[in-house]
């Protein structure tokens, strides 16, 4: 049973728990009060172990957790539509037996373009309107005394604010106040989607995952032993190692021969060990005298991991600067896994007018995916083939080919020039036509 840290002020909290306990029995929902947002970093840093995933009543102390050290994946929080806003001014208009003329708003400034089209659409229908927007890091008296001064001047009838401690004192002085909270069909929305991607990811975690490792030129290896029982002691002390890899991945190992080896677990294992594959493949290297490679595949069978491992190995021998490539079961390929130059693309195309036109151009689906992961990843408007040939480690004229073919059939077009400082033709600057 997965166990969700639920954050938030105490109402908040107690409605986000009733509505989750009707969707998903089979999790754990903990509370965690706060009185003011700015001690979520202390509940989340405090608490994390004791939890899988944390779930926010808002924005707010999502944006707060988000700054700390605890994964990304772990986080989610309520998302509020511009209703919560019509709600609060429709109640106090009925209320009052009149729509309201003047109001005092506050948003929090990065997610604010939802609410801001509630607030323009309340805004015809009021004489004036003062909006405050604010970043996460505010105190809360700020707030306050925003919509307390513009009560004392007489401007305001009413106040809408997001955080329940404002409202609360602005309830104290007298003033009209409503706090902007989640409705019962956000929270039911977001926490369905929230438990559906917890069991998702579960699913994903337990995939099985093969890590193929393979020492390069192991013939050649061999040929330099002098001895038989030299090479026999080196396959000894790869396999202490590798063993020492199995038992921190909780894997099995296979020794297939001729300097290559298989070891099989679970994705998440896996996923949560790269660093330390990376660390025995260095140190393997060094004590082989010979460099080490590997080749991860994930799928939902045994015999699909391998495919994947196979075929991810077989890219590290296309790409001498490449160690690790992971093959994921839906067709994603990660290339130096682990690293800066970490490139993510698909090896699989399902768009007929794109696989006609890479058919006629003779260019495979998978350098034209590679290309254009690389285009995204480096967020270029515009690159050269020098530019391609350099981060995809191939030759420059490799590059220039596959570039051509690729404009021939209007997957990609040149959109200028680039003056050498040398003598020369200028260099031509394309851009992928998606």
């Amino acid at each position: 049973m997965y166990k969700i840290g639920v954050v938030g002020p105490i109402k908040s909290v107690k409605k986000i728990i009733e509505l989750a306990h009707e969707i998903e029995e089979d999790m754990e929902f903990i509370p965690y009060i706060y009185s003011i947002a700015t001690e979520t970093q202390h509940l989340v840093e405090t608490y994390n172990q004791d939890v899988d995933f944390w779930l926010f009543s808002g924005y707010i102390p999502y944006k707060i957790a988000s700054q700390t050290s605890v994964s990304q994946d772990k986080l989610a929080h309520i998302i509020f539509s511009e209703a919560a806003i019509y709600k609060g001014f429709f109640e106090q208009s009925y209320k009052v037996g009149k729509v309201i003329e003047n109001v005092s708003i506050d948003i929090v400034s990065s997610p604010a373009q939802m609410l801001l089209e509630g607030v323009a659409e309340i805004e015809k229908n009021v004489r004036d309107m003062y909006v405050k927007e604010f970043d996460v890091a505010i105190d809360p008296k700020e707030l306050f005394d925003f919509h307390y001064d513009l009560w004392l001047k007489g401007k305001i009838d009413f106040a809408i604010t997001c955080y329940p401690s404002v409202d609360e004192e602005l309830k104290k002085k007298g003033v009209p106040s409503y706090w902007v909270s989640p409705t019962k069909t956000e929270i039911y929305h977001t926490v369905q989607l929230f438990t559906e991607k917890i069991k998702t990811s579960y699913y994903k975690e337990t995939q099985i995952g093969a890590v193929m490792l393979e020492i390069k030129e192991f013939d050649s290896l061999k040929e330099r032993m002098k001895q038989g029982y030299r090479i026999q002691y080196l396959e000894l002390r790869m396999k202490e190692n590798l063993l020492q890899l199995c038992e921190q991945i909780d894997g099995s190992l296979i020794e297939e021969g001729n300097g290559r080896y298989t070891i099989f677990s679970t994705r998440g294992a896996i996923e949560g060990q790269i660093q330390f594959i990376k660390e025995k493949m260095y140190q393997l290297s060094i004590e082989m005298e010979a460099k080490v490679t590997a080749g991860i595949g994930f799928a939902q069978t045994v015999f699909n991991a391998e495919v994947n491992a196979h075929r991810a190995l077989r890219q590290t021998k296309e790409h001498e600067s490449i160690d690790i490539v992971m093959i994921q079961d839906d067709g994603t390929m990660i290339e130096s896994v682990g690293n800066s130059e970490e490139l993510s693309y698909s090896y699989r195309a399902d768009d007929p007018t794109i696989l006609e036109k890479l058919k006629k151009g003779n260019v495979s689906i998978k350098n034209y995916t590679r290309i254009q992961a690389l285009v995204q990843k480096m967020s270029w408007k515009h690159f050269t083939t020098k530019d391609l040939a350099a981060q995809l480690q191939m030759s420059e004229r490799n590059a220039q080919r596959i570039v051509a073919d690729l404009c021939s059939v209007g997957l990609a077009e040149i959109c200028g020039e680039e003056l050498q400082h040398t003598r020369g033709r200028p260099i031509k600057i394309y851009r992928l036509v998606m």
